[in-house]
Formats: C-alpha cells, structure tokens, sequence
C-alpha cells in the first residue's frame, strides 16, 4: 500500500500552493513546471497495472494552474488529517489559490500534502455539500464561480437571521461583554491592512461568531457560519477593490461595538444591514 502511494504521488502533477495553511511534518515541495499543463501522464514501466498506474490514467488531459515558486513546506497532523487538509483547502479558496472555475484532482492535491488521496477526496466531498466546488467525474473538482447574484442572495438571508437577534442582544447584553469583543475586531481590522483575504475571513467569521454566542443557540451559530462560509468563497473581481472593502468592512466592526455599548439600536440596525449589503464579506 505504501508503495503504491509513492508511486501514485511520483506519477501525479504538483498541485497549486496553500499559503500557510497546512501544518506539522514537513514535504518537500515539486519541482517547477509549466503551466497550464496538457500533456500526459507517463507511467513508469514497473507502475503499470498498479492503483497508481490507475490513478495517473485518471489524471490524463486535466487541467491545473500551479505555482511551484509560492510554495513552502507542506505539514498534516496525522491525527486529524482530512480536518487539516478541509481547513488548508478552505484558506486557498478564500485566498484565491484555487481558482474558480479550474478543475483539481484529489491526488495532486495529495502530493503537495504528502499523503494518500483519500483524506483529500473527503474533503473535497464536504466542500462539494457546503457548494465551494463541484465533482468532475474522473477528473477531479472544479472550483465553483460564484456570481454577484449568489453572493447578494446570501447576504440578504444572513441579514434576516442575524439583524433581529443583533438587536435582541444589543438591549440586553452588558457594555462590558461587548468590550470583550475588541480584540477580535481589532484582529479584523490588521488582516484587512495587509490584504490578507484568507486570514481576515478567519477572524471575520471568529467576531460575527462571538456576537452571535450571546444568544445561546447552538443551532442558530451552525447556520450563520455555515452561510457566511458560502459568502467567503471565491469571486472574481479586482484586487484594489477587494482591498479597500475589507478595509472598510473592518471599521464596521469597531463601530458597531461601540454601538452595542451604547444601546444605540437605530445605528446597530443600520450598521448590520450595510455590513451584509455593502460588502462580499
């Protein structure tokens, strides 16, 4: 099984770069190649007739983008290898290193993470139910491409479940509790001046969860997060404005805690609609 494993991952094309979001036991990133990349997968003569031998036949005519020169050393944690892998897979395609509408194989993906397809494969199933991409058959996963439109959608649905309970808290949670919530926004706030995408949605979804804790539903944090998840997923627009709506989405954050302590319910309903409605975020 080992064996074939190393065959399959030499006989596999190198996936594109996570950034840094898989961690722990350090693989040697591939070497440099030409991208896109059309032609076929050659198997080596004593491979032939063995899974990987199979699995590169699968991989024939597929195509990727990489970029060897971003990529660092590529870590898992044996112990929860498919939850490290959806994680990393979720940065990149927040970052924009998967890119919408490319298809990816589970075994290239695999290689860059130094282990077997199958863990990847699963996460790239769970990333098929939450609609960041789509299943090719004997191809791979093509990275959906989210639409002004779906996007909008979604923030309409966030502002309905989340303004009605803002509100709620905002007459009953103590100015102190609120306060605690400053580093998180702050958080926001530095992500966002570096133009970091990836790591301002992290925190991003880290300060709307933490407000929404307050209210003491389970069920209601699971469908705010999981729609504010969909809304992260890539849209192809231009950097210079994404920039500049994460900086601003951030500032809304600060302000609307200092709303909250004030008890100011006309400009924290104000604030929570713009948040949803101004931005992709």
């Amino acid at each position: 099984m080992e064996q074939g494993a190393a065959r399959e991952r030499a006989t596999e094309r190198p996936s594109p770069p996570f950034g840094d979001a898989a961690r722990a036991e350090s693989v040697r990133p591939g070497p440099p190649f030409p991208e896109p990349y059309t032609e076929p997968v050659r198997v080596p003569e004593q491979a032939r007739g063995t899974d990987a031998a199979r699995g590169a036949e699968h991989a024939r005519g597929e195509h990727t983008h990489d970029d060897p020169a971003a990529l660092g050393p590529r870590t898992v944690r044996r112990h929860s290898v498919r939850g490290q892998i959806l994680e990393a897979l979720r940065t990149a395609l927040v970052g924009g290193e998967l890119r919408p509408g490319e298809v990816y194989s589970a075994p290239a993906l695999a290689e860059r993470f130094g282990v077997s397809a199958t863990p990847v494969r699963e996460a790239m199933q769970r990333l098929a139910v939450e609609g960041a991409v789509e299943v090719v058959p004997n191809r791979g996963f093509r990275v959906t491409e989210r639409t002004p439109r779906e996007l909008a959608e979604l923030a309409e649905v966030r502002a309905l479940i989340e303004v009605p309970v803002m509100l709620r808290l905002a007459r009953t949670v103590p100015a102190a509790r609120w306060a605690e919530l400053r580093p998180l926004a702050e958080a926001t706030a530095t992500a966002a001046a570096r133009g970091d995408r990836a790591h301002y949605a992290e925190a991003d979804r880290a300060f709307h969860r933490a407000v929404l804790s307050l209210a003491g539903n389970e069920q209601l944090l699971a469908v705010a997060d999981d729609l504010h998840r969909r809304s992260q997923w890539p849209l192809i627009s231009a950097p210079a404005l994404r920039h500049g709506v994460l900086v601003a989405d951030a500032a809304e954050h600060t302000a609307l805690l200092d709303a909250l302590i004030a008890q100011d319910l006309t400009v924290v309903q104000a604030l929570v609609r713009e948040h949803f409605t101004g931005s992709e975020c």
